[in-house]
């Protein structure tokens, strides 16, 4: 089993390819193990290469709250009163760091995703 490091986009597409042609291998056989050892190289490369950024804290609140069924009054209890809310969810107000933590909790949002500068987001 001769592998080796991914350090080019030809070596990162050619193990792509070779990962598309093991996908039915069995866990725990040679081709099982020449799999898992490339998706972990494919991993990391892309970590390094691809990485992916934080997404807005406003649009992570509100992709919990689609997926959780939740309303913007469902929010009072880790933001504020209702208006607090809706300046929050309008980009009109930046979250404090309370605010962070209690939607962390409340949410499961990683917190490094609530916790982004002014600057970067553009909006406030």
């Amino acid at each position: 089993m001769e592998i080796k490091p991914i350090k080019t986009r030809r070596d990162y597409q050619s193990t792509l390819a070779d990962i598309e042609s093991l996908m039915g291998a069995r866990a725990n056989s040679a081709d099982g193990e020449r799999l898992d050892i490339l998706v972990t190289l494919v991993e990391a490369y892309e970590r390094k290469h691809f990485p992916l950024e934080h997404p807005d804290p406003v649009e992570a609140i509100k992709f919990q709250m689609d997926q959780k069924g939740l309303t913007p009054k469902d929010l009072e209890p880790m933001i504020g009163r209702m208006n607090r809310v809706y300046e929050i969810l309008n980009h009109k107000r930046p979250l404090t760091l309370k605010m962070i933590w209690r939607l962390h909790r409340g949410l499961g949002i990683p917190a490094e995703c609530l916790i982004r500068q002014p600057d970067e987001l553009g909006a406030i």
